[in-house]
């Protein structure tokens, strides 16, 4: 039985998306609902990271503790999981010890038929999407919900990596060396993340975001021969299948953190994020109708309230001068995930100035 949501009150956030012009900025940070909140932090006493995951109602309990805290200040939740819940689903053990570890990563392409042949996503993954459905319902249209998954290559990486690297080495051997397998493995896991999304859609998320955080770890070349064509088919796929089954088209963000932002809007996202490497005026070769999301340097946050004000501010200029003085197409963000040392009331903070420097008429805008 399809469920029905309460109506959105807040679709800044989708508008936005949509590159539209909005009085001012919508706001949400990667990983908002996380260490940095005391709140999690006592849910996590508890339990396991994976079992919070997979429990929809601690799924939806920390989706909505940043919500609760920062109540008129943000402009989007985003449920709370992990890319690698991908890996798992088909057949890897992944453990956070504490961070992120398998203990029988792929070693060269004959491992790959460890890998279960098929992933029904229903049935491996079934937890996120109740979650979805759950957080939705409870939010009750006070902002939209985001969905996500990690970009195959990104995936692919951990897979292969064992764990997070610095340097890539074992996967960046895989593309070298085996350049088809590895092609197959991405085309392969592009597959499930493209039912893993459309769940996600028909389970009630209203804004899918695309995390490729190795990206920057590839040349360009390697990029457009490797990332590009997975993120290509999940843009493409993904929409197919959401018009097949009548389902809302929804806005689809890329976050491929150090890649080319000009490559990354190649890929057909609705909406392309920056790390705060990035100055949104030198993209300005970007179709206007390409929204941006970003891009504060995450460190800024433990440089003080002059500094979050100072940056911010900096940060809405740039952004404001990139759309030609108005707010159109801009996403305000971090550059990368909120890092756990944060104190909660300097991210309020930073939610504030947003507030304060995102729209034309302030200071920023001047």
């Amino acid at each position: 039985m399809e469920t029905t949501f309460p109506p959105l009150k807040n679709d800044l956030l989708l508008r936005a998306a949509r590159g539209e012009q909005t009085e001012r900025a919508p706001v949400w940070v990667m990983r908002q609902a996380g260490r940095y909140l005391p709140e999690f932090r006592e849910t996590r006493k508890d339990h396991e990271f994976f079992d919070i995951c997979r429990t929809p109602e601690l799924a939806t309990e920390v989706t909505l503790q940043p919500i609760r805290r920062y109540k008129g200040l943000l402009d989007a939740a985003i449920i709370f999981s992990d890319i690698l819940v991908i890996p798992q689903a088909m057949g890897m053990e992944v453990q956070m010890k504490p961070g992120p570890f398998f203990p029988d990563p792929l070693v060269n392409p004959s491992d790959v038929s460890k890998l279960s042949p098929t992933v029904d996503v229903d049935k491996e993954l079934g937890y996120v999407f109740k979650a979805i459905t759950r957080t939705r319902t409870m939010l009750e249209g006070e902002v939209p919900l985001i969905g996500f998954c990690g970009a195959p290559w990104t995936l692919m990486g951990y897979m292969i990596e064992g764990g997070s690297s610095k340097t890539m080495e074992k996967a960046k051997t895989w593309i070298f060396k085996y350049p088809e397998e590895s092609k197959a493995l991405l085309l392969r896991i592009a597959d499930i993340c493209v039912d893993y999304l459309v769940g996600q859609v028909k389970a009630g998320a209203q804004l899918l975001q695309i995390f490729d955080s190795n990206a920057g770890d590839l040349s360009p070349y390697d990029f457009i021969t490797f990332s590009l064509p997975t993120l290509q088919h999940i843009s493409t796929k993904l929409r197919e299948k959401l018009a097949s089954q009548s389902l809302p088209s929804v806005p689809l963000t890329l976050f491929a953190k150090g890649a080319s932002p000009t490559l990354a809007a190649r890929a057909g996202y609705d909406t392309i994020g920056l790390d705060w490497t990035v100055d949104p005026r030198d993209v300005a070769s970007l179709p206007v109708e390409v929204a941006l999301q970003g891009n504060l340097d995450p460190s800024v946050l433990f440089g003080g309230r002059d500094a979050i004000d100072r940056e911010v501010c900096r940060m809405s200029e740039a952004f404001l001068a990139a759309r030609g003085g108005v707010c159109r197409g801009w996403i305000a963000n971090l550059g990368h995930g909120i890092t756990p040392g944060v104190d909660p009331d300097d991210l309020r903070f930073f939610f504030e100035c947003v507030h304060k420097y995102s729209s034309p008429g302030s200071k920023a805008g001047n």
